[in-house]
């Protein structure tokens, strides 16, 4: 497939990165996942905006402009028969030689990746995970390289196409999904965990905030334990990819989310905002 890096686009077989780059040596690297419609990549000022906060954290440069990279993102489509895609904008931090170093990254490795959207899943069957949701290595989390504690449930799991693993964290508050943000249902109040759990706060997960409260639907942000969220009527989880997903299950617990009229009025108001209705 058709690949971007530092300003030259190159077959994905031809990518290398140097093994002195710190996000190979120590994990130092961030990315922002999203897909396009229509050509154009959605909400993707959000997505720059929080890759550009992750940069700056750890003094890494991001020597393109978004307006260059939108330029890619077409570019990549247009290389792939001029259909949508899934994208990964990758930014490693670049060669820094082997040990710790107070410093500037000023050549980071910067990879747009394109591949071929996935299969639609409207519904998926969720699971309790048994390993803990690990705590950010900042203040807040960014979408980061160090990425074990995820695989590490994913593992858990015979399929991310058809399941999903919601984490706690270690003192038994929900936290979120292997590769998602979590919403319940209770008595028509949506329910998300709070950021004070140490999860993403996902752009989908912002946008359908955002949707809930333009519908006056109320909101509650806060430190749930997992009897909580056994007690819904409706579960959905979010990704920038997949858009809002039911669950049908959580493990012998089964939701009405299909039918729900919170998930179906969030999900018809969501796809209304990409049309740009």
């Amino acid at each position: 497939m058709w690949c971007w890096m530092n300003g030259q686009y190159i077959q994905d077989h031809e990518l290398v990165i140097s093994p002195l780059d710190h996000g190979f040596l120590y994990g130092l690297g961030f990315f922002e996942t999203f897909r396009t419609y229509d050509g154009i990549p959605f909400l993707f000022d959000e997505h720059f905006a929080r890759l550009t906060e992750a940069l700056a954290t750890y003094r890494i440069a991001m020597p393109y402009s978004k307006e260059t990279l939108l330029v890619v993102i077409e570019e990549l489509n247009n290389r792939h028969g001029q259909v949508d895609g899934y994208f990964r904008l990758n930014v490693s931090a670049g060669n820094g030689g082997v040990g710790l170093q107070l410093k500037h990254y000023d050549a980071p490795t910067i990879i747009i990746f394109r591949k071929e959207l996935p299969a639609v899943t409207a519904i998926k069957k969720a699971y309790w995970l048994t390993t803990i949701r690990n705590t950010p290595e900042q203040s807040k989390r960014f979408k980061s390289h160090h990425y074990a504690n995820n695989i590490l449930a994913r593992q858990e799991l015979t399929s991310l196409q058809e399941h999903e693993g919601f984490f706690v964290t270690e003192t038994g508050n929900i936290a979120e999904g292997i590769t998602s943000n979590i919403f319940w249902v209770i008595d028509g109040v949506l329910y998300t965990p709070s950021l004070e759990t140490g999860i993403l706060n996902g752009i989908t997960r912002q946008a359908v905030i955002a949707l809930a409260h333009a519908n006056d639907i109320k909101v509650r942000e806060g430190l749930f334990a997992k009897t909580v969220l056994e007690e819904a009527q409706e579960c959905f989880v979010t990704t920038s990819v997949q858009e809002l997903i039911a669950i049908a299950s959580l493990d012998n617990r089964l939701f009405s989310t299909v039918e729900g009229p919170i998930y179906t009025l969030l999900s018809k108001c969501y796809k209304e905002q990409i049309n740009g209705v």
